[in-house]
């Protein structure tokens, strides 16, 4: 039986992410064979995402890897994933979420600051935005790196707190204190981990579909409708969750302007069926509620 070739960006995250893949397939019985690459976006850590041009910064080198055999699938942290996929690539299968959340992480020296004191390091646009709209008077610092090297330039630089995705610090078993930030809706599928394969190896794609957790595909598509909806290829301050409960879906999803002064929300519940695409319908409805407007302001200021 050959093995199965897992691409994967270098960083420890992604690495854990691609072995946690291994792991499920190998659970089913199937050999396999971790392949790192490194991607544009971890050469370049000097430059924020947004000035990278950011679609697809962290999944074009091992999209060109699939696309040209020297991988059979692809494992990626799904909120660095396009909505657009290359040709002849496709997601076909989603793990479990663990933890949607943005947490924030303090310096030792700043435990005692309230929020709307609080110098900022994050180079992204959704959760500057969300932060101004709770802290107007907020200021940020631009910080790249992974959790390690953001944590590390925490201690060393001069501002006062980070914020990141827990689930990078659960998925790293890292032993630090974060706060919960109850204002912050995540990114659209943030917490999940994804499986990309080349439309066609069928073979290896129908394995793929053995490890796919349903629920969790429900819930990120609506999220990425709601995203490619809104943004039409540019990058905004969208946030978007979904989850299940019983036979009903809660979607949250928001847009902000860069500046947090202009935001406009949806807080739904339904019930789910296959027919109808919600992250559309929703998106829509902000759109016709000013979205349009914001977004052409927003993408003038880019």
């Amino acid at each position: 039986m050959k093995s199965i070739r897992i691409g994967t960006r270098n960083s420890a995250l992604a690495l854990w992410q691609a072995r946690e893949v291994a792991r499920h397939l190998q659970n089913l019985n199937h050999i396999t064979e971790i392949v790192p690459i490194v991607s544009s976006g971890d050469k370049n850590l000097n430059q924020p995402l947004y000035s990278l041009g950011i679609t697809g910064v962290f999944t074009r080198d091992l999209d060109t890897a699939l696309l040209n055999d020297e991988i059979d699938i692809a494992v990626h942290s799904l909120k660095d994933v396009p909505t657009q996929l290359p040709e002849n690539i496709e997601l076909v299968a989603y793990l479990e979420r663990d933890y949607p959340q943005d947490v924030l992480i303090r310096k030792s020296s700043s435990q005692n600051k309230e929020f709307h004191e609080l110098k900022v390091a994050t180079s992204s646009l959704r959760r500057r935005a969300f932060w101004l709209k709770s802290y107007p008077e907020a200021t940020f610092s631009d910080i790249r790196g992974n959790i390690q090297t953001r944590l590390q330039k925490l201690e060393e630089q001069d501002f006062d707190a980070t914020l990141l995705s827990l689930a990078g610090i659960k998925r790293m078993k890292m032993d630090i204190d974060y706060e919960m930030i109850p204002f912050m809706i995540s990114a659209p599928s943030q917490g999940v981990i994804t499986v990309a394969g080349h439309s066609d190896k069928k073979e290896i794609n129908e394995i793929l579909k053995q490890i796919n957790h349903r629920p969790t595909q429900v819930c990120v598509e609506i999220e990425r409708n709601f995203l490619s909806t809104l943004e039409g290829g540019c990058t905004a301050p969208i946030g978007a969750f979904a989850e299940i409960f019983d036979n009903e879906i809660r979607f949250k999803g928001a847009l902000c302007s860069l500046d947090g002064k202009n935001y406009i929300a949806t807080d739904e519940s339904f019930e789910y069926n296959d027919t109808e695409n919600f992250g559309e319908k929703w998106a829509k409805v902000i759109l016709e509620n000013g979205g349009k407007e914001l977004m052409s302001e927003i993408k003038s200021q880019l």
